[in-house]
């Protein structure tokens, strides 16, 4: 049921298979592009699970165009973070990155990284999503060196990129890890008070541009993205209001239902579109900073929103869903407005949100989202 108004403000198991990438964008939605200084399953999930600016005027092209360096900018600085204080001696030019979100940021900033880990779920066929290798082309940098993180770290790969500093802004790194990366270069981890692999892509673009001397592109970055996701709002006004619940159903999984709370990116992003996490979400919510919770078949009838999204294996899923006993009794299935997601990088480009990522998701995600708030729009008025 639509609910009153909100203002605006990954997974499965990692697979050697990866998606194309080719799919092209649903709807009507305008095809938006977002230059590379214009322009970012949590992390349990995630880790379970297992990666130059546009042309145009100054003010429209993003900061890969731009040197690297900036005149303004003051160091060595000191950067705050969850495992104390990193102190930065000049401004980076050699960036590494762990974990997904922080090589978005430090591109859409100017600053093309030396080294990223691998996408290995949601990756394209270059195991690197195709908003990166989007405004990697367009800053004509060099690609990065990969490195896996299937079974944890790289630390030898990531040392031989020989960074000038190490971002792990979004990640769920430890101490013991930030302590052995420490060894390599300067680390920023994600911030204090913020639980692993939440940390909001504003957050990590303003952390990311204080250790790159690049505070004013970060705030250019993150207006310019939150006006393209305003816009988006005003293009589907349907999401207005919209009840929804995020994460995984399926017969086959060990755990049937866990959902997302307001802790995660996806109902971050959600939100920011208008929509809001439906109530029973919050009532039964054990912590504010856990980011998912699972929930019993046996209730499945209670989960009551306007819309459910789940990702998904395949289609197959749906399928099954609707077959169950229990699962089909969920409000959104019985009124057919279940969003079943089966792309990979779609998934990904919602769950761990970037500066890059958004403008994709609101080509390739948001006109799904918008069809099933119509229809549940149109089930209201019909039942009334």
């Amino acid at each position: 049921m639509k609910g009153t108004p909100v203002s605006s403000s990954p997974l499965s198991s990692t697979s050697g298979e990866s998606t194309t990438g080719e799919r092209q964008p649903r709807g009507t939605a305008r095809r938006r592009t977002l230059s590379i200084g214009s322009l970012a399953l949590s992390a349990a999930l995630l880790a379970g699970c297992s990666t130059g600016p546009a042309g145009g005027s100054e003010s429209e092209s993003a900061g890969a165009s731009e040197s690297s360096t900036s005149s303004d900018a003051t160091f060595p600085r000191t950067v705050e973070h969850v495992y104390g204080e990193t102190e930065i001696p000049a401004q980076p030019e050699r960036v590494a990155t762990v974990s997904w979100v922080n090589q978005d940021v430090s591109l859409a900033l100017g600053v093309a990284p030396v080294g990223v880990a691998a996408t290995e779920y949601g990756g394209n066929a270059e195991q690197s999503t195709d908003w990166f290798d989007a405004a990697l082309e367009e800053s004509g940098a060099e690609a990065p060196e990969q490195y896996s993180e299937a079974d944890g770290i790289n630390f030898e790969a990531l040392a031989a990129t020989e960074p000038d500093i190490i971002l792990a802004a979004y990640s769920g790194i430890t101490q013991e890890e930030y302590d052995k990366l420490s060894a390599i270069a300067p680390v920023v981890a994600y911030p204090e008070d913020t639980p692993a692999f939440t940390t909001a892509w504003q957050d990590s673009t303003r952390l990311i541009g204080e250790a790159l001397g690049k505070e004013e592109k970060a705030e250019e970055v993150i207006t310019d993205v939150e006006e393209q996701v305003a816009q988006a709002a005003e293009e589907y006004p349907a999401l207005e209001g919209t009840t929804f619940l995020s994460g995984s159903v399926d017969p086959a999984a060990a755990d049937q239902i866990y959902l997302f709370t307001a802790a995660d990116n996806r109902p971050k992003f959600l939100t920011s579109l208008g929509m809001e996490l439906a109530p029973v979400l919050a009532e039964n919510e054990e912590a504010q900073e856990a980011f998912f919770l699972t929930w019993s078949p046996e209730r499945a009838d209670e989960l009551d929103s306007d819309i459910l999204i789940t990702s998904a294996a395949d289609d197959s899923v749906g399928d099954a869903i609707k077959a169950d006993p229990l699962l089909s009794k969920i409000p959104a299935v019985q009124e057919d407005t279940l969003v079943l997601q089966t792309d990979e990088q779609e998934v990904l480009s919602t769950s761990a949100a970037s500066p890059l990522s958004i403008p994709w998701a609101l080509d390739h995600v948001v006109p799904d989202l918008a069809e099933a708030a119509e229809q549940a729009e149109q089930s209201e008025t019909a039942g009334n």
